[in-house]
């Protein structure tokens, strides 16, 4: 029989500064079910490691962490928008052969605004099972919170870096989150988190609300929803380190 691609949560610590004990966020069944495996395919294999660590000092890993088989995901090659199919059958081989493979985020779910994607498509083209563990997503957790639309909302990834195609996608969003009640959601590289927020409170309509959520599951989370008009009217800084989710709702 063959084994499954199993989606393994992180959680939402990397680069705070901040270790949360795991037991905070993962249930302790999904602390068993990663502890019981022996290959992995992850993002960066340094910090699947310490995550493995961490995951033993709650529940004993079934294998030494040295004995463990963790590949990183494969990069596109110069040139090139994606990796080469044949890459992610390579990493998948294992699970043909019998074993469980862990698939590992820096963050969060695995393949939810993330390169595992790849790897869960590869595995459904192979005729493997597919098995998501419960965990946090930064995405749903900021959602929840914000007060805005939950039964209509796109996450939109990251917005243009250049200055004026930024503002171009901010109208274009918020034209259709008026026109559908729909929330956006945006997410953006720590240390563009300010300039991010001061596009979305220059370009956004003064009555549309936003949110900003940062540091989510961590111990100086933040949580803020307002219209556009009174973030203008406030000073909205924001730091560069930790994780931020934007989410906006047109009137």
């Amino acid at each position: 029989m063959p084994g499954r691609l199993v989606l393994v949560p992180n959680g939402l610590d990397l680069g705070s500064g901040e270790e949360i004990d795991l037991t905070e966020v993962l249930p302790r069944a999904v602390l068993a079910q990663a502890a019981s495996i022996g290959h992995w395919v992850v993002e960066n294999a340094k910090t699947a490691r310490a995550f493995l660590k961490r995951v033993d000092r709650h529940v004993t890993l079934a294998q030494p962490l040295q004995a463990l088989d963790i590949r990183e995901l494969p990069r596109p090659r110069k040139g090139v928008s994606t990796p080469e199919p044949a890459d992610f059958g390579r990493l998948l081989a294992p699970a043909l052969a019998g074993h469980d493979v862990g698939l590992l985020s820096e963050a969060g779910l695995p393949a939810v605004a993330d390169p595992g994607a790849l790897l869960v498509s590869a595995a459904h083209g192979l005729g493997l099972t597919v098995m998501p563990l419960s965990g946090p997503s930064s995405l749903l957790l900021a959602l929840a919170a914000s007060g805005l639309n939950g039964q209509s909302f796109a996450f939109v990834g990251y917005l243009p870096v250049e200055a004026g195609a930024r503002a171009a996608r901010l109208r274009e969003l918020e034209s259709l989150s008026r026109r559908q009640g729909q929330t956006q959601i945006a997410i953006e590289t720590p240390y563009r988190n300010a300039t991010l927020l001061g596009a979305l409170v220059e370009h956004l309509h003064p009555s549309t609300r936003l949110c900003v959520a940062s540091g989510l599951t961590l111990s100086a989370q933040q949580c803020q929803t307002r219209t556009v008009q009174a973030w203008r009217a406030m000073r909205h800084e924001i730091g560069d380190r930790v994780p931020a989710v934007f989410l906006w709702l047109a009137g």
